[in-house]
Parts: C-alpha cells; sequence; structure tokens
C-alpha cells in the first residue's frame, strides 16, 4: 500500500488575494489592512481605489509578521514595521553571505 500525500494549491503570486481575502487570512479587519497600505507598511505604490489591491503571498507573509509582532508585543503599526523591515533584511543578507560561501 502507498501511503503516499498528494497535496495541490496554488501559488499566491498568480492568483493574488484581494483586501477581503489577506483580512480573512490574517485573522484582522480589513480597516487594519487598508491602514497599513495607506501608511505605506503594506503594499508599496497602491492605486488609490481598493477593489483594485491584490495582495501577493509575500504580501501575505510580511502581513501576518505585522499582525503576530503587533499582537504579541503590543506594538504599534510603525514599531512592526521596523522590526518586520529588519528581520526581512537579516534574512536577505544571510542569503548573500550562503552564495559567497560565507557562514
Amino acid at each position: 500500500m502507498n501511503d503516499t500525500v498528494y497535496i495541490e494549491g496554488v501559488l499566491l503570486d498568480e492568483a493574488a488575494l484581494t483586501l477581503e481575502e489577506l483580512a480573512s487570512a490574517c485573522a484582522v479587519e480589513p480597516d487594519w489592512v487598508v491602514q497599513h497600505v495607506r501608511t505605506g507598511i503594506l503594499l508599496d505604490d497602491a492605486p488609490e481605489q481598493l477593489s483594485v489591491w491584490r495582495f501577493t503571498s509575500c504580501d501575505l507573509r510580511r502581513a501576518r509578521r505585522l499582525c503576530q509582532i503587533e499582537r504579541d508585543f503590543e506594538a504599534n503599526d510603525e514599531v512592526a514595521a521596523l522590526v518586520v523591515d529588519l528581520t526581512e533584511e537579516i534574512r536577505r543578507l544571510r542569503a548573500k553571505l550562503r552564495v559567497a560561501g560565507v557562514k
């Protein structure tokens, strides 16, 4: 008997999320997402119309990190964004070091 399990999915970068879908995936109100987009913390260069906003898997990952930091540390959105930015930069730099062969 073969116990292999196959899971099918859709890449989020090809099937971007709407405002409501992102809010639901992060367990927040859509107003939370709107506030973070308007302040530039999420979705760089967002158009004015909310109905055309689309979020990728990177946006979802960032939004979830922001939510977690805001909730766990009772941080305001600016502090949470700074922490997420620094974490992402550290991850990028570590990847560059790995490529360069430096531990």
